[in-house]
């Protein structure tokens, strides 16, 4: 067995004891993904390999993979690089290969790194080196007098006190660079430093954004990730000082007792000097970096981890399917804009209505609105909830309550559709359209299908984050991503409706392969079977292979096209029909599903020759061919009438939508001007680690006031039963 091969066996070995899953499913990861396969075909289409892994964990072993083979790259580098300068020894190597971590490595290579000129190499190249050894022995002569041995013009050595600094640079430098120290320094450091934090300029604070950190000071071990990233900004504005605080005397004390081996020597005094010099000058300002660092890194994963959530509650909302919906977008000065849209997202009108100051054409507007919802049997008004969104409410809420037919309205998050407006793609689908134009339409189809709208825009400006400006943007957008084509895929897309936005996030379809599906589509009209898809130019059989399941022909000649059964079982899945009297037109038919109720799993697994995880699937496809998971979750809150701020007192019940999650607790939407908060605290009435796990965005809720700002339009809310 090759060295190789043993390495990857541990590894897979490590990732499967940290995940808490075995070496099987995790070596299945790595060569299915080897194999060019993405991980949404892996979760849905390999159970069997990966013992039903999802998503998430199926990316964190490949992250986690990917971690330690970078951590052997650098390790071999180092190794290569040390040995070339004749210093490895068989310790070193041992200490090296068995290093866990990339900081570790580093830590090692220190002494060895080519630096650029530092205090002790100067000293060093004047030849001092041999008395910084000699000081290290602590013997009982005269230091100044072994010192007088170093002198020499040529090399600018000229007194004794240039001989014993230069020494002294050295040993500061051999503190610094010891690994072991540095790690109990680093360990400690984080078990019982400081974050400290003063204010370097208040009057760049212009709204006292950061005043509670003017004179702040909490433990490294305790700091919350949204503090973290606070601070961060706040240093970046230049208003903060930010540094980290630790007992030095401490550290000093450690750093005596590893280094001085013998009291009251002539050398001990300078030995000591120099410990201090390299704790204060070299150690404790990259430790500072290297801690600031991680904690800024775990803060950042954490803020990642909350937008990624959000956003996939965001895109999993419930679509509100086969409703004619009037979309508004609103405005003052430059008037509401409507749009129309059918059951299918079809644009049938566009208006602009103006009945708010400056224009005030209230009573045409009343009119002009009235009509459209009757001539167009509008059943749903989507009104967005940027500028003059208020007033547009209770605008549309006066004109629903007279009217005879039943039309509710929602107010929809519009974060991110005045981006998707002014975009080439938007320009693309409605060329002859204005901005705000398109806009309306947005906020229309957001309600009809969330998922499909919301993948036009870039998932940052879809408003449900906290910090996301001040993360790794790379990191982000990679998360995003991830989040965006998962919930793509669990939904499955319907091919003769899609945009090529939604298509390029189907599993293996690229961007240009998305587009050419469209086109053909265009060109030759409906797909009529999945087969077809073969036709598409860029889309070869592995890809094909990664896609086909997650992509659905609703009414062509081959209904297992409309489930998401792969046709790599088709065969199968005809002979179990057959098996049971059925052919595939009784999909979803009761007598079907009374069938398959009844069907013992086990036997009929080993029959087909079928996994028993891949059959369970196909028999829920069977008895569901067009579920939808969003189907599943509550719908959104409809509304007849609205609510101002003054109307709200404390006590008062109410219902809301959750709108987004931060570490602190929760903005809920309960139809006034401003989403109201719930703390943390006030979630539940058990210990609640983080909010997220209580509530998501999306999620109807039911909150009391807990007390009103009115001067800074902030509500507090309380998720617990007033007694």
């Amino acid at each position: 067995m090759t060295e190789t091969i043993v390495k990857e066996d541990q590894h897979i070995g490590k990732i499967a004891a940290e995940q808490g899953i075995s070496p099987k499913q995790v070596k299945s990861v790595i060569s299915l993904t080897n194999e060019g396969n993405t991980v949404p075909f892996i979760a849905r289409y390999r159970k069997e390999m990966t013992g039903a892994l999802d998503e998430v964990q199926i990316r964190n072993i490949l992250e986690r993979w990917q971690y330690l083979q970078n951590l052997d790259q650098r390790k071999e580098e180092v190794l290569r690089i040390i040995a070339e300068q004749g210093k490895l020894t068989e310790e070193l190597q041992r200490t090296i290969v068995k290093a866990e971590k990339l900081q570790e490595v580093e830590d090692l290579y220190r002494p060895y790194k080519q630096k650029r000129r530092t205090k002790a190499t100067v000293a060093k190249e004047k030849g001092l080196e041999p008395l910084a050894e000699w000081l290290l022995t602590f013997s009982t002569e005269s230091v100044e007098e072994k010192a007088k041995e170093f002198l020499s013009d040529e090399k600018e050595v000229l007194t004794v006190d240039d001989a014993i600094a230069g020494a002294r640079d050295i040993i500061a430098e051999m503190v610094s660079d010891d690994a072991d120290g540095r790690k109990w320094i680093r360990r400690e450091t984080f078990k019982s430093g400081s974050v400290v934090s003063a204010v370097k300029d208040a009057e760049k604070d212009e709204k006292n954004v950061y005043e509670m950190y003017y004179e702040y000071e909490e433990p490294v071990s305790k700091i919350v990730p949204h503090r973290i990233l606070a601070l961060n900004r706040g240093e970046k504005e230049d208003i903060l000082r930010v540094s980290i605080k630790m007992n030095v005397d401490f550290i000093l004390s450690y750093l005596t007792r590893k280094w001085v081996k013998k009291e009251n020597t002539p050398a001990t005094a300078i030995v000591q000097e120099a410990i201090e010099d390299g704790y204060k000058r070299l150690i404790q300002p990259s430790i500072e970096r290297e801690i600031r660092n991680e904690l800024t890194e775990k803060a950042e994963e954490q803020a990642i981890h909350i937008f990624s959530e959000n956003l996939r509650n965001l895109l999993l909302q419930p679509p509100l399917k086969g409703k004619m919906v009037l979309g508004v977008d609103p405005a003052y000065r430059t008037g509401c804009k409507l749009a129309v849209v059918d059951e299918t997202g079809k644009v049938l009108k566009i208006d602009v209505i103006y009945p708010h100051p400056p224009v005030s054409k209230t009573k045409e507007a009343r009119e002009k609105l009235i009509k459209i919802l009757r001539d167009y049997k509008v059943e749903m008004c989507a009104i967005g909830n940027g500028t003059a969104s208020r007033e547009t409410e209770q605008f549309v809420a006066d004109i629903l309550k007279e009217m005879d037919e039943e039309i509710f309205y929602i107010i929809v998050n519009e974060a991110g559709a005045s981006v998707y407006s002014a975009s080439d793609l938007a320009r693309e689908e409605f060329p002859d359209l204005h901005v705000e134009e398109r806009s309306a339409v947005s906020i229309a189809r957001r309600l009809q299908d969330p998922l499909a709208e919301l993948v036009k825009i870039d998932p940052k400006s879809v408003g449900v984050g906290q910090y996301q400006h001040d993360v790794s943007q790379k990191r982000l957008s990679e998360s995003l991503h991830f989040v965006v084509e998962t919930a793509v895929n669990q939904v499955g897309v319907n091919v003769n409706t899609a945009s090529a936005s939604l298509l390029q996030y189907v599993s293996g379809l690229t961007k240009t392969a998305a587009n050419n599906v469209v086109k053909l589509r265009e060109e030759e009209g409906k797909f009529t079977s999945r087969a077809q898809l073969k036709k598409v130019p860029r889309l070869g059989a592995k890809t094909y292979e990664q896609a086909i399941g997650f992509l659905r022909v609703l009414d062509g000649q081959e209904p297992l096209d409309r489930t998401a059964i792969h046709p790599e079982n088709y065969d199968e899945v005809k002979k179990l029909l057959t098996n049971l009297g059925f052919t595939t037109a009784d999909l979803g038919t009761e007598e079907l599903k009374n069938a398959l109720n009844g069907l013992d799993l086990k036997a009929v697994s080993v029959e087909l020759a079928i996994g028993e995880l891949t059959l369970k699937d196909i028999v829920d496809a069977l008895m569901r061919p067009e579920r939808d998971p969003r189907d599943d979750l509550p719908r959104p809150l409809l509304k007849k009438d609205v609510l101002k701020l003054e109307d709200l007192k404390p006590g008062m019940e109410l219902q809301g939508t959750v709108r987004n999650v931060v570490d602190f607790g929760a903005f809920i939407d309960i139809g006034v001007k401003q989403d109201g908060l719930v703390h943390i605290s006030k979630l539940s009435k058990r210990f609640v680690k983080h909010p997220m796990d209580i509530v998501s965005v999306g999620d109807v809720v039911t909150v009391w006031v807990d007390s009103v700002d009115m001067k800074k339009g902030r509500v507090a809310l309380t998720m617990l039963q007033p007694s």
